[in-house]
C-alpha cells in the first residue's frame, strides 16, 4: 500500500485549489453578534460537556467585549489544542448539543467562535503561556500528537523540563498528518506545537523510542515517562490482491496531500473506500478532491452502525460519495501489469443479534457476490496498536489497549504514565482529539502529584 503513483503536472495546483479549508469562520460582526446571543448561564452543561472543561461562557463574554486575547487563554487554557478542536470537535454532540438554547432556537456556534478567538492568537504572533520556574525534574513524553503536546505543555508549565520523543519529522499526530487539509489546516496544528516548543519544551522528531534511543535509557535519564505515541499503519484486509498497484493506506492517503507532499494520480479513476469511519470519510472526500471520477465507500454494515461523525457522512454526501451498505470485500483483482481492475464483493445481512461491540453482526447472504469496477482501493478499517512499543516497555495491556488507572493514567509500571490513542478502547466517539487532550492533561497532574515530594526536596524544603 505504497504511494508511487505519479503526478500530472497540474496535481500541485489542484491540491492546493481543493484543499483549501472549506468552511469560512466568523467576521467581527458576526463573532460579536453570536457571542451576544450566549445566556452566560450558571453552572453551563456547555461546560460539562467538554472533555477539557472549558469555559465557554467565559471565552464567549470575552468575545462580545472584544477581548480576543483573554478569550484565547481562556480556551487554550483548558484545551491546549483548543484551536484543532474548534475544527474537529463534533461540537453538535458536545457542547453545543447540550445548549440550553437546543429547546429555543438553535445552540451558540461554539465551535466558530472558539475558532474565531484562536485564529486571533494564530494571526496576532502572541505566546499565550509562560513556563514555570525549573524544579529540577525531567519527563519524556513519547509522542507529539494532541495527548503528548497537552501533557507536555502542562508539565513544563509546572516547572519540568520535558522533552517529546516524535517519530515523524513533524509533531502534531493526527491533526497534522491524518485530518483533511479543508477541514483542518496544518498550520493550525503546528502553530499550537510552537505554543509548547516556547515553553521550553523540546521536540525530537524523527526519533523512534526504542530504535534510535533505548527504553533502558529513557528510563534511566528521565523521572517519568508520559507513553503518548499515536497508532500504526491500517491493517491489512487478509484478501487476495492488496499488494496490486492503486491500493492505498487512508491515512497515507490524507498524508499525502498535506504541504510538500506527493499525492497520487486519481483524476479520472474509480476509488472504493473501505470502511465507514470518519479515517475513511477523509479518504473518500480527498479522492474526490483529488479528481477520481467516482467514489464509493464498501461498508459490511449499514448507515446505522457506520463509526463516522453524522456530519462527517453528510459532508461526504456533498461531496459526491457513495455508500455501498452490507457490502464485504472478497478479493482485489488486477491485470497482467499488475493495476486493480475491481473489486470482488459479497453481499451481507445483519444477524439482528448484537456483537461484542454492541453492533449488529453481519453474515455473507449465499451466493450474492459480484465485481466492482474500480481503478482504485483506499484501506481505511482502523489501525494497528503499537504492540510493539507497549511491549519493549513492558507494560500490562488488553490487546494493545494499556491498562491504566482511570483517575492518573498511571500504568503497569509506576514510572510510565499513558494518554490517547495508548489507552482508547473501541468505544464509540471516545478516540476524539478533544478527549486525548484531556488525558494528556491529566497524566501531567498525575506525575506533579506522584513527584510532589520530589519537588518539595528539589526546592529544599523538608518532607
Amino acid at each position: 500500500m505504497e504511494l508511487t503513483s505519479p503526478l500530472t503536472a497540474d496535481t500541485p495546483d489542484l491540491i492546493l485549489r481543493n484543499f483549501a479549508e472549506v468552511e469560512q469562520g466568523l467576521t467581527r460582526k458576526g463573532a460579536i453578534e453570536e457571542s451576544n446571543r450566549c445566556l452566560y448561564c450558571y453552572d453551563a452543561p456547555c461546560i460539562k460537556a467538554c472533555p477539557t472543561g472549558i469555559n465557554i461562557p467565559s471565552f464567549i463574554k470575552r468575545i462580545a467585549t472584544d477581548n480576543l486575547r483573554g478569550s484565547a487563554q481562556t480556551i487554550m487554557d483548558s484545551n491546549p489544542v483548543g484551536a484543532s478542536c474548534a475544527r474537529v470537535c463534533p461540537t453538535e454532540e458536545l457542547c453545543e448539543g447540550a445548549c440550553v438554547l437546543n429547546d429555543a432556537s438553535a445552540p451558540i456556534q461554539i465551535g466558530l467562535l472558539q475558532r474565531y478567538a484562536t485564529d486571533w492568537a494564530l494571526r496576532s504572533g502572541i505566546q499565550l503561556f509562560q513556563a514555570g520556574e525549573p524544579n529540577g525534574l525531567k519527563v519524556a513524553v513519547i509522542g507529539g500528537g494532541p495527548a503528548g503536546l497537552s501533557a507536555a505543555r502542562e508539565l513544563a508549565r509546572e516547572g519540568f523540563k520535558v522533552v517529546i520523543y516524535e517519530a515523524k519529522p513533524l509533531a502534531g499526530g493526527l491533526n497534522t498528518h491524518g485530518i483533511v487539509s479543508f477541514r483542518l489546516p496544518q498550520d493550525i496544528s503546528l502553530w499550537e506545537v510552537e505554543q509548547v516548543e516556547k515553553l521550553g519544551v523540546e521536540i525530537r522528531t524523527g526519533v523512534k523510542v526504542g530504535a534510535d534511543i533505548s527504553i533502558a535509557g529513557l528510563k534511566a535519564e528521565y523521572d517519568a515517562i508520559v507513553l503518548a505515541a499515536g497508532m500504526g499503519k491500517v491493517p491489512p484486509l487478509g484478501i487476495e490482491g492488496e499488494g496490486l498497484s492503486g491500493v492505498y493506506d487512508a491515512i497515507e492517503l490524507v498524508g499525502s496531500t498535506k504541504p510538500g507532499m506527493t499525492a497520487p494520480e486519481l483524476a479520472g479513476r474509480r476509488v472504493a473506500v473501505i470502511g465507514a469511519g470518519n479515517t475513511a470519510i477523509d479518504a473518500a472526500t480527498c479522492s474526490v478532491r483529488l479528481g477520481a471520477a467516482n467514489v464509493k465507500m464498501v461498508y459490511r454494515r449499514t448507515r446505522a452502525e457506520m463509526t463516522a461523525y453524522d456530519f462527517e457522512y453528510e459532508f461526504a454526501k456533498q461531496e459526491g460519495v457513495e455508500f455501498s451498505w452490507l457490502t464485504l470485500p472478497k478479493r482485489i483483482i488486477g491485470d497482467e501489469q499488475g493495476k486493480v481492475t475491481a473489486l470482488e464483493c459479497v453481499q451481507m445481512r445483519l444477524t439482528g443479534e448484537a456483537g461484542p461491540d454492541g453492533r449488529q453482526a453481519p453474515v455473507p447472504v449465499e451466493g450474492s457476490e459480484f465485481l466492482l469496477p474500480v481503478d482504485a482501493v483506499v484501506i481505511a478499517i482502523g489501525q494497528q496498536r503499537r504492540l510493539d512499543l507497549i511491549e519493549a516497555l513492558g507494560l500490562a495491556h488488553r490487546r494493545g489497549v494499556v491498562e491504566i488507572d482511570a483517575k492518573t493514567g498511571r500504568t503497569s509500571d509506576p514510572q510510565i504514565f499513558a494518554a490517547g490513542d495508548m489507552v482508547f478502547g473501541t468505544g464509540a466517539g471516545e478516540a476524539m482529539v478533544v478527549s486525548a487532550a484531556q488525558q494528556g492533561k491529566a497524566a501531567a497532574y498525575a506525575i506533579c502529584e506522584q513527584l510532589s515530594g520530589r519537588l518539595d526536596r528539589a526546592a529544599g524544603s523538608a518532607v
